[in-house]
C-alpha cells in the first residue's frame, strides 16, 4: 500500500475509488455489506472452522499507511484455516483492522443497521491451488478473510499486546518485530459465522474473497481503541480514523449462516 494515491480523504477516499478502480461501481461482489440477518440462509452443511495457527509463524506488525497490521510467514503450512465453506487449506498471509474516529463507528460490515468500532480482517489465501498470494488474490476463491468485530466494553488483556506495539508504528511505511503471537488468542469463543462471496475492501478490490464473518464480537476497551488512532496516514497532522470502507450492494448474492 506504499506511495498509494487512494486513501480515505475527502479526495480521495471511498467515494472516488471508481474512478480509479471501475470494478468499485461495476463489480458484482463487491465489500463490506450489509449483513441482514431475517435475509440470510442457515445452511446445515456448512462445516466448522478449523484454525491452526502456529504463533512462531508471526513476523512484524506495520503501518502501511491506510493500516495496521501482523505479517506471517506463509511460504509453509504453519498457519492454516480449513473447514467452514473453504474447500482445502488457506494460509494466513496477515491480519490488520479498520477503525473509526469514534467508538460507535469504525466497522466495515453493518449488522442490521448495527455498526462496531473496529473490524479485524485475518486474510488467508488458497495454499492449495496457487502458488502464492498475489495469484491467489485474482481469483474468484483465492482468498478467504475472517471478518471480526470489535465492540467497545472492557478492556481486553489479549489484544494488549498489539495495543503495545502500536507506539513502534506510528509512522506511515513502519515496522517493528512482532513474534509469537497466534490470533486464535483474540478470537471469541464461538465461531458461528456468516458467509458470502465478496471482494477485498482495499483497491484493487478484487472480487476474490470468501468472507466469513463471525457472528460473536470480541470487546475492547475505550482507552485501548485510542491506541488505534495515534497512528498516522501521512504524517503527525493526519491522524489514521475512519479507515472504512461503507456497505455496497449485495446484488443478486447469497448470504448464508451455519447457525439457526
Amino acid at each position: 500500500m506504499a506511495g498509494c494515491s487512494w486513501g480515505y480523504g475527502p479526495k480521495n477516499g471511498p467515494a472516488q475509488w471508481h474512478e480509479q478502480f471501475p470494478i468499485a461501481k461495476d463489480g458484482t461482489r463487491q465489500s463490506p455489506i450489509e449483513i441482514k440477518n431475517a435475509e440470510t440462509k442457515y445452511d446445515k452443511d456448512l462445516k466448522p472452522l478449523t484454525l491452526n495457527y502456529d504463533p512462531s509463524a508471526a513476523k512484524c506488525i506495520a503501518n502501511t499507511g491506510a493500516s495496521v497490521g501482523v505479517e506471517y510467514d506463509d511460504s509453509s503450512d504453519r498457519a492454516v484455516l480449513t473447514g467452514g465453506p473453504l474447500c482445502g487449506k488457506y494460509r494466513l498471509h496477515q491480519f490488520h483492522f479498520h477503525w473509526g474516529a469514534c467508538d460507535s463507528r469504525g466497522s466495515e460490515h453493518v449488522v442490521d443497521g448495527k455498526t462496531f468500532a473496529a473490524e479485524l480482517h485475518l486474510v488467508h489465501w488458497n495454499a492449495e491451488k496457487y502458488g502464492d498470494f498475489n495469484e491467489a488474490s485474482k481469483a474468484p476463491d483465492g482468498l478467504a478473510v475472517i471478518g471480526v468485530f470489535l465492540q467497545v466494553c472492557d478492556e481486553n488483556p489479549a489484544l494488549q499486546k498489539i495495543i503495545s506495539a502500536l507506539e513502534c508504528v506510528k509512522a506511515k511505511d513502519s515496522n517493528a518485530d512482532f513474534k509469537d503471537f497466534s490470533p486464535c488468542s483474540i478470537l471469541p469463543p464461538c465461531l458461528n459465522y456468516w458467509t458470502y462471496l465478496g471482494s477485498l475492501t482495499t483497491p484493487p478490490l478484487l472480487e476474490s474473497v470468501i468472507w466469513i464473518l463471525l457472528k460473536e464480537p470480541i470487546p475492547i476497551g475505550s482507552e485501548q481503541m485510542a491506541k488505534f488512532r495515534t497512528l498516522q496516514f501521512t504524517g503527525p497532522d493526519d491522524p489514521m480514523q475512519d479507515n472504512f470502507r461503507p456497505p455496497q450492494p449485495l446484488k443478486c448474492r447469497e448470504v448464508r449462516r451455519n447457525f439457526e
